[in-house]
């Protein structure tokens, strides 16, 4: 099923007009500081962004995108949705050429992702594996938990340009396009993840910073029929 997420929860729609969204974005470009990121608790995170439908024009839009990319690598972070500045519109980058090490690289299926700029995305599931790993969020300052996602996904969306485009992602990739989308949608990644997992950002790097879960899974006590991070229908936990 193709579907914007599906964390099953129900998000109003924006009140925001083409012209207050506009507005909104001509500040962030007018301002010389850089927006900040906006945190959990602020309506627009719980909101159902706008399509893109022409709200901003072509140097409008690039030199959005532009910022929003600038605003990532400063973060730094791997993805930015435009909620994420306090606008509610189906926009978002994706980036990551991060270097970590070999073993967590390969148990986390994290292959380098070139920079995408993606208006109105939309993903389905590509067969039934999912796989749980520790994520954060850059509107959920300072913590990190468990989210069990698709592993492999049909990633649809349209280019700044206006040309529909359509990949398939896995892993890492997957995982990145999976909570931008979510984002657009009002949905947090708490909404999906292992509450019993959830960590600071400090007891992360001390305590659960291996390639795997399965050590955090057993000491905290959460996904109790996985043996790995990776996981088929029989132990799946629903991505929503």
């Amino acid at each position: 099923m193709t579907h914007l997420s599906d964390s099953g929860a129900t998000a109003p729609a924006t009140d925001f007009t083409p012209v207050r969204i506009r507005d909104a974005v001509r500040r962030i470009l007018d301002a010389e500081a850089m927006p900040p990121i906006v945190q959990a608790g602020h309506p627009v995170l719980r909101q159902l962004a706008a399509p893109f439908d022409g709200q901003l024009d072509a140097a409008e839009l690039g030199a959005f995108i532009a910022r929003m990319r600038e605003v990532m690598h400063a973060a730094p972070g791997v993805g930015l949705a435009a909620p994420q500045l306090g606008i509610p519109l189906r926009v978002a980058v994706l980036e990551d050429q991060y270097t970590i090490d070999p073993a967590s690289s390969a148990a986390r299926d994290r292959e380098p992702l070139e920079f995408l700029a993606v208006l109105n995305p939309r993903y389905r599931s590509v067969g039934t594996e999912t796989a749980s790993f520790y994520e954060g969020c850059l509107s959920v300052s300072g913590y990190q938990a468990v989210v069990s996602r698709h592993r492999q996904i049909e990633f649809t969306y349209l280019t700044p340009e206006g040309q529909p485009n359509r990949q398939r992602l896995s892993g890492w990739q997957a995982r990145i396009a999976q909570h931008e989308t979510d984002h657009l949608d009002g949905t947090l990644y708490l909404d999906r993840a292992e509450l019993r997992s959830l960590s600071s950002n400090a007891e992360h790097s001390a305590r659960w910073a291996q390639p795997g879960i399965d050590e955090a899974r057993h000491t905290l006590g959460f996904l109790p029929d996985q043996d790995n991070g990776t996981h088929a229908p029989s132990a799946q936990r629903s991505g929503s």
